[in-house]
């Protein structure tokens, strides 16, 4: 089989790929057991061949350029559908499996990355799920530590959160709409009630899950952010807000989608508010996504539809 590529080979692209995520050519060298003078020659016949600067060198190491995400994203695409096509037709071992995903602090995305995994062939993978903030999220995205993002969208943020998108070559593809809910501990008064209102949690402590430097009410995970509250408690993780819940009655406002198996003590009541809450992932406009990253998309869908939420895409 020919390694060749547009004039690139293919040992250039996986040597691109460590390059990229080591951020430095002497540590990709090592990982490789490549000698440095041979990655770096390398890594700078590639970028004559492509006719573009795709990496920035300085004494901390190298960091992509605009072009160099672009070109990743791609060369993953390559490395991906080369290694599928050796182990079809040469009956080579399944390669090692590598994703990446970035998202708001759901339990449907934690749930639908476990039946991912569980349903991967190989017997080497490197996966990496980053529930974290949504200013990280996008920059996750952005720079390709992530190949795609869960986040939400509503009337209040849209236009700020799809601005930033478009700033950063990112697009939002709508997942699925969801009613807002409490989610509460078990053993909260308001766990008998059909329906809450904003009336019945005027007293509880309201968590929310802390955004960092960029803490603006459009990067809150929770919609109506801008509501004051008596009682406020931020978190940064979702075992946390959760232990919150059951030791001080607190409450946050999410999709309502909480999976039994992984939180066994929380459960969801809907809110009787006239809101919407639209779920997407997120992705590079110009990069498609990888079979892995799509399957994982497919189990997010899977998730959701046994909640019997309406899917969008």
């Amino acid at each position: 089989m020919a390694r060749r590529t547009s004039g690139v080979t293919l040992q250039q692209l996986q040597y691109f790929i460590e390059v990229a995520a080591e951020g430095s050519i002497s540590a990709a060298a090592d990982l490789l057991y490549v000698a440095q003078p041979t990655l770096s020659a390398a890594m700078r016949d590639l970028e004559t061949r492509v006719g573009r600067d795709l990496l920035v060198r300085s004494a901390r190491g190298v960091a992509l350029t605009t072009d160099g995400t672009e070109f990743l994203g791609y060369a993953k695409q390559v490395v991906e559908q080369v290694a599928l096509l050796e182990q079809r037709y040469l009956g080579r071992p399944p390669s090692r499996r590598l994703l990446g995903v970035s998202t708001q602090h759901y339990s449907f995305a934690v749930d639908a990355f476990v039946r991912m995994v569980k349903r991967t062939e190989g017997a080497e993978y490197e996966f990496s799920l980053r529930e974290t903030r949504t200013w990280d999220i996008i920059e996750d995205v952005r720079t390709l530590r992530s190949e795609l993002g869960i986040v939400y969208r509503n009337d209040f943020n849209r236009d700020v959160i799809d601005k930033l998108l478009r700033d950063s070559g990112l697009v939002f593809h709508p997942l699925f709409l969801a009613e807002p809910h409490i989610f509460i501990s078990r053993k909260n008064p308001l766990a008998s009630r059909g329906r809450a209102t904003l009336a019945d949690l005027a007293d509880l402590p309201r968590l929310t899950f802390d955004q960092g430097a960029n803490n603006s009410f459009y990067f809150a995970e929770e919609i109506l952010s801008t509501l004051s509250s008596k009682r406020e408690i931020r978190v940064s993780d979702r075992a946390t807000i959760f232990n919150l819940m059951i030791g001080l009655d607190g409450y946050t406002i999410s999709t309502g989608i909480i999976s039994d198996d992984l939180d066994p003590e929380i459960i969801a009541v809907p809110l009787d508010v006239d809101e919407r809450i639209e779920i997407g992932w997120i992705g590079h406009a110009s990069i498609p996504l990888t079979e892995l990253a799509q399957r994982y998309l497919e189990e997010v869908r899977a998730v959701v539809a046994e909640f019997g939420v309406t899917l969008l895409g």
